[in-house]
This record gives structure tokens, sequence and C-alpha cells, in this order.
């Protein structure tokens, strides 16, 4: 089977945008990871910039990753996918000038869509990494995001934490995002669907949220009567790789079955003990 043209992957990422139906994303991590999603009928995949930070670094998603490696995994995937796949750009490493280069390694790498948030990264010392930038800050992001885009299919959400923000707060930096030409907004944060109804009904370009499977917003229906079109539900599929690597290895080794979790193990296998104290010795950050 040919693999399709990043135009025609963005053309069949903003089909789904248009439909009226909700679609949940495959945890697409590598190109082996885009293949089988493909053959498996996922319609979307998304590359999550905590879990290329854990491929490629296996380092915890601290904003360590740059530009250049993460475009370098987005390629690999671009260069063999036949289902879209959004990139999850974060904060565009850095300013409206760096998210202008984000922009151009990202479309070359072919992602059909990409999310750039309003999270404050590398977060203030001291802080968590759940502070915003100023609305004003971020419109700016969108706006470079759109100047540097070269192909119109491409789609571009910008994201914010609703989970950090009042409702009043969330839909002032919806509407502002709308306004600036955001093609589509990405939440993460929504506790259920009173909050999302109250957002949604303020919001005219398509909602994509990341939930994390929360049961409260388990009902698709209500998703698409709620403008939702894509959800993030998490990477299980790449901590289920993290496991059975684990497993496999440990066998072969003879070594008696473990009770560590996935998740256990990809924090025991990253680094996150270095940098937590790296950044206690070199920042006097206490978390």
């Amino acid at each position: 089977m040919a693999t399709p043209s990043q135009h025609d992957l963005r053309k069949d990422f903003r089909a789904l945008l248009e439909s009226n139906q909700c679609y949940y994303t495959a945890s697409t991590f590598d190109p082996m990871s885009a293949r089988i999603a493909e053959d498996l009928g996922f319609e979307v995949g998304i590359l999550g910039g905590s879990v290329a930070s854990l491929q490629v670094l296996a380092a915890p998603d601290f904003a360590l990753i740059t530009l250049s490696e993460f475009t370098e995994q987005a390629t690999r995937i671009g260069r063999v996918a036949r289902l879209p796949i959004i990139a999850d750009a974060d904060h565009g490493y850095g300013n409206a000038l760096n998210v202008i280069r984000t922009i151009t390694e990202l479309e070359r790498a072919g992602v059909a869509a990409l999310t750039i948030e309003d999270t404050l990264l590398p977060p203030k010392y001291g802080r968590k990494s759940t502070d915003l930038v100023p609305v004003e800050e971020a419109v700016g992001k969108i706006e470079a995001a759109l100047e540097a885009r070269i192909d119109p299919a491409m789609a571009i959400f910008a994201r914010t934490n609703a989970a950090q923000l009042s409702v009043e707060e969330t839909i002032e930096r919806v509407k502002a995002y709308e306004a600036a030409g955001a093609d589509g907004i990405c939440m993460v944060g929504i506790r259920d669907f009173t909050h999302l109804e109250a957002i949604s009904q303020h919001v005219d370009v398509p909602l994509m949220l990341v939930t994390y499977d929360n049961p409260e917003l388990n009902d698709r229906e209500r998703l698409v009567d709620n403008g939702v079109r894509i959800v993030v539900n998490g990477h299980a599929a790449y901590f289920a790789a993290i496991k059975a690597t684990y497993d496999c290895l440990r066998e072969q080794r003879g070594i008696a079955e473990g009770t560590l979790t996935a998740s256990e193990l990809s924090t025991r296998y990253s680094t996150v003990d270095e940098n937590v104290e790296w950044a206690r010795r070199f920042m006097d950050v206490h978390e």
C-alpha cells in the first residue's frame, strides 16, 4: 500500500474535524506504532512530548528534549505514517520567534496537526510546570505559527490548561486564541461535562481534549455535542511497550517476576531522580 502524501493526510485530518464524530487518538511514538495504529483502524495518532522525551532521551517530561530531537522522531514517523499524526509541540520551544522555527521544522517532518500550549516552560525556579504565560504572549505565538505555516491544510491548535484557570479565565483565553486564527482549541484539565459545557458553548472551532481516560468524560455522543472532535486518553501503548520490554529481558535473564507497573518502570529507568537532585543543587528548586 502506498504511503499517502503529507498534504493528503492533512486533508484527512481536516475531514475529521469537520465531521460530526469524535475520534480517539493512538499513541504513535515510532514508525512501527504508527503503522500498527493505522492497520487497527485508528483515524489519527499523536506523538506526545512526554513520550518523545522518554523514547529519545529516557528523560522525564521536564522540557529537556530539544526541537531538533523531537523533529527527528516526528520525521521518522512521518516517513511511513498512513494516518494523520498530531505533534505535541509543547510551548513551541520558546518565544514567538522559536515558534516560527518549530512550525517550519514540524511541517517539513510531515505532521498533520500540532498543538502550541500556553504553559510557562521551562517552569520558574521552585514552581511546578503549571504556570501559564500571559494571554497576550500566547496569542503572539499562535499568530506567529500561522504566519510560518506554508501548507494551510496543516491544523494548528492552541492548548491551555483548564484545571489552572477559572471557567471565566478559560473562556477568555480560548476566545482570544480562536480570534487569533487557531484552527482548534486543545484543553487539558476538564473535570466533567458540566465543566466542559460551561466552556464549549463559547467556542466555535473544533475542540481537542486531553482526558487521561477520565471516566467523567466517557460519553462520546455528549463530547460530539460539545464540539469535541479529538480525544487524547494518554499513552498507554508506550507504557505497555516499556513493560513488555522489561518482562522479556527479565525472563531471558531468569529473574523472578517483579511487581513494578509500567509507570513505575518508566520512572525507575528515566532520569527523574538525577534531574530533581540537579534542580535542587544548581537552581535551589525544592518541589
